[in-house]
């Protein structure tokens, strides 16, 4: 037990709707009761020293400053105020100066008082006067670099006695580093602007579909059961043997169902589960806009979107303008190979099959093969030596495939193996076709299917992409956001040798195809759409099946799953539900690209690690025996 130290005994009583504060202290003395906490604490602060019982004694602070300005609200209109200040020691020059930050910016404090100034991102408070910075010392990098704060009264509030880094700097930190101390990276300019710009966004987002245009913010329920079909999802336990939830890996039964209920326009901000590992796109649990609409064609919804990102766009980012551009599924295979193609440059695949067919390089076994090719623009300049092996390599190790690479001299002459085997006249019209200019660089390859050559090029146009701008000679504006429109996309797909959706079972059948359903479903093609931004898909949704037979015709007979797990949705179709159709928007990716952060792991407070591990907290862990027991769970090892 500490000696000579006060002792402050507090007890707030209330009767009659009054607050009553009563102190003790061991001197003896006593302070009236006080009608009043506020009374009570002012007179505390006047008269009192406090302390805690603990082998150092800690300084409770019981009142604070009215905060009159934030920091990086200050300038010269405000030269002579006096100001109150709180924030965090960002940096220290001697024991005179040091820059105080907080949510709004930094400005410096000119320390002329007699006092130690405390460490880094230690908690401070700053009383001063507002005054211009000498000439010399004026920075303009700074908002409020041209004033400065002449501190007469500075408080800490907290000590900062541990850092595992200094926020804002980032060389030399590794990311698991900031993901293990994560509160620390939030102190930095860019987790500040990214969590802030998804406030406000997000306010914009809910302000446009909920009061201009009608929509419902519905909350659905995260304890569900499991989904046939789809991504693996996280069970839940119960105090039921062998009984479980699931975590549901979107909300899309339950809008289907607010459909039959008549809420005719629903929206949510929904916290989504799927249990496949992290990337860096990708989360174990991850935020998406979730809308669904009754009586309602494609088209409307995609206005409707288009319209809500105009209005809802950050305005410091280029302008947005509607309609997007379109494109069907076969046309963005066929000239991108991927279908998410980022179309801020050009780079389309060309047919080179009428060209090339006849040489023998291009042939296997007398089959006519398919043969196409691309053109990266200055692509010898763009991309190095090694990034066009990795290139070669990469097509290889996943296609098990060869390309051919031609570098194009200043003459318009072939640089590569192929040049000997094709005559100029052919070479001249292949450059003719891909539009080759001195310094680009083609790449050609075949395959017995026009969808496997394409996918392999789609493959070296997106490597080429990203590699020219590692060397920073990127192919395309990074200031331009494309949004695109994928539609028509195929219903079903083959995938080790069974019929699974190309998407999720609940979506229609284009109306032309719907009598292929009984007869040829891989040739049906589905009212669903992508809306893809600068190469990511940042949303997908669909006109959904609303008939209860054709539903469980897809469900049993086409995809050869267990209907009686979705019994609930069926009978709600057959109560009279109306044609309805949603889409939800991925929030973490699109909210990346717009911050132009390298994951989504950057706008998102508290992400989990590539293994899907919370590093901060150490979740997951193990449970105790007890609560094992309590939820009917053995750990049983497996002999690996």
């Amino acid at each position: 037990m500490l000696t000579q130290i006060k002792k402050l005994t507090l007890q707030i009583l209330t009767a009659n709707n009054r607050q009553r504060c009563i102190c003790y202290m061991t001197s003896g003395r006593h302070l009236p009761p006080t009608s009043t906490p506020q009374r009570f604490f002012s007179n505390l602060k006047d008269n009192l020293e406090l302390s805690i019982l603990l082998p150092t004694p800690i300084a409770i602070h019981v009142s604070f400053l009215h905060r009159s300005h934030h920091c990086g609200e200050v300038n010269t209109d405000d030269v002579g105020t006096a100001v109150n200040l709180y924030g965090w020691v960002e940096y220290k020059r001697g024991n005179k100066f040091f820059t105080l930050r907080d949510a709004t910016g930094s400005c410096q404090i000119l320390c002329n008082i007699d006092v130690n100034l405390p460490s880094r991102e230690s908690v401070v408070a700053v009383e001063g006067t507002v005054q211009l910075r000498p000439e010399k010392d004026v920075n303009l990098k700074m908002a409020t670099g041209k004033v400065e704060i002449c501190c007469a009264k500075l408080k800490v509030l907290n000590r900062c006695s541990k850092l595992a880094f200094t926020p804002n700097v980032f060389t030399g930190v590794k990311e698991e580093t900031r993901m293990r101390y994560r509160y620390l990276d939030i102190r930095s300019k860019v987790m500040q602007h990214n969590l802030r710009l998804r406030s406000s966004f997000l306010l914009k987002v809910r302000k446009y579909l909920c009061e201009e245009k009608g929509f419902v913010d519905v909350e659905t329920p995260t304890l569900f059961r499991r989904t046939p079909g789809g991504a693996q999802e996280f069970v839940v336990p119960t105090q039921r043997p062998g009984m479980f939830y699931s975590l549901p890996q979107s909300p899309q039964q339950f809008k289907q169902l607010l459909m039959a209920g008549g809420i005719d326009r629903y929206m949510q901000i929904a916290r989504c589960y799927r249990d496949e590992g992290a990337k860096p796109d990708r989360q174990p649990e991850f935020t998406q806009l979730d809308l669904e609409l009754s009586f309602c064609t494609q088209q409307q919804i995609m206005s409707i979107i288009e319209d809500m990102l105009v209005q809802s766009w950050p305005e410091h980012l280029p302008k947005l303008k509607g309609p997007f551009s379109r494109m069907s599924h076969h046309t963005a295979i066929e000239k991108y190979g991927v279908d998410k193609p980022d179309t801020r440059f050009e780079s389309t695949i060309k047919d080179l099959t009428g060209e090339l067919s006849h040489l023998p390089l291009f042939s296997c076994n007398g089959k006519r093969m398919d043969i196409r090719g691309l053109n990266i623009e200055g692509g010898t300049h763009r991309l190095k030596s090694s990034n066009i092996k990795y290139i070669q390599q990469t097509v290889e190790n996943l296609f098990s495939a060869q390309i051919s690479v031609v570098k194009i001299g200043m003459d318009g002459s072939w640089h590569s193996p192929l040049a000997k085997y094709a005559e100029n006249d052919v070479k001249q019209a292949v450059s003719k076709k891909l539009s080759a200019s001195p310094n680009d660089l083609l790449f050609i390859s075949c395959e017995d299917s026009w969808e496997s050559v394409c996918t392999i090029l789609g493959k070296c146009r997106s490597l080429a992409a990203r590699l020219s701008a590692d060397n920073g000679q990127p192919l395309h504006d990074d200031n331009l956001f494309n949004f695109l429109w994928i539609e028509n996309f195929p219903l079903f797909e083959k995938e080790d040798n069974r019929i699974v959706s190309a998407h999720h079972p609940f979506t229609a059948p284009v109306d032309e195809d719907s009598h292929l359903l009984t007869t040829n479903p891989l040739q049906v093609r589905g009212q669903h759409y992508d809306l893809v931004l600068n190469g990511s898909e940042v949303g997908g949704g669909s006109i959904r099946i609303h008939n209860a037979s054709m539903q469980r015709y897809v469900l049993e007979s086409v995809l050869n799953e267990d209907a009686s797990q979705l019994e609930h949705l069926l009978e709600a179709l057959d109560s009279g539900c109306p044609p309805h159709g949603g889409i939800a928007l991925g929030l973490d990716r699109l909210l990346s690209i717009m911050c132009d952060a390298p994951s989504i792991r950057d706008v998102i407070a508290f992400p989990k690690s590539h293994e899907g591990l919370d590093l901060m907290s150490g979740a997951p862990n193990n449970i105790s025996q007890e609560d094992l027991d309590r939820y009917n769970i053995a750990i049983v090892e497996k002999n690996i």
